[in-house]
């Protein structure tokens, strides 16, 4: 069984460690890296998909030197290669316009505040992994034990 990739960006270190250790339950079954920037997991997906892995989900801060996670979570929408990646905006600091834009540009899939619930974080990325497996065709039953049954169900229907 492959390991789909899961990466989470975030400029501070200490919340990105706080994700880290939340996602530590999907470790089992999914290769969960870390960035620092967005120029950092635009090298990070570019060298990922030169090795012929995928991108399940990627979980984004807005407010970061460079480009935001907004700007971010649009460009790899754009990307051919990434369409069926799952984009979560996590985030204290975006305003009303910036969710806004989230959702109509960036395709985000969801937008969790800070602080975050740390089972709901889990649940709605393995909800998110199940549907981008559907989504890319690959053999489910690999990865079964793990998914979001519901997704599943209602998949094969």
């Amino acid at each position: 069984m492959e390991k789909l990739n899961l990466i989470c960006v975030d400029d501070q270190r200490e919340v990105l460690s706080a994700v880290l250790q939340d996602l530590e339950p999907l470790s089992a079954w999914l290769n969960i890296e870390d960035c620092e920037s967005a120029e950092e997991v635009l090298d990070l997906m570019d060298e990922l998909d030169a090795e012929g892995e995928m991108v399940a989900v990627l979980v984004s801060d807005h407010v970061m030197p460079g480009k935001t996670g907004v700007e971010l979570l649009t460009e790899v929408s754009q990307d051919n290669r990434f369409t069926h990646t799952k984009k979560i905006l996590l985030t204290g600091q975006a305003t009303h316009a910036d969710t806004i834009n989230a959702i109509n540009t960036a395709g985000i899939d969801r937008y969790f505040e800070k602080p975050w619930q740390a089972s709901t974080l889990v649940e709605c990325i393995r909800t998110l992994v199940t549907e981008f497996i559907f989504d890319q065709g690959l053999d489910y039953t690999d990865y079964q034990i793990e998914l979001d049954q519901q997704v599943v169900l209602s998949r094969l229907h």
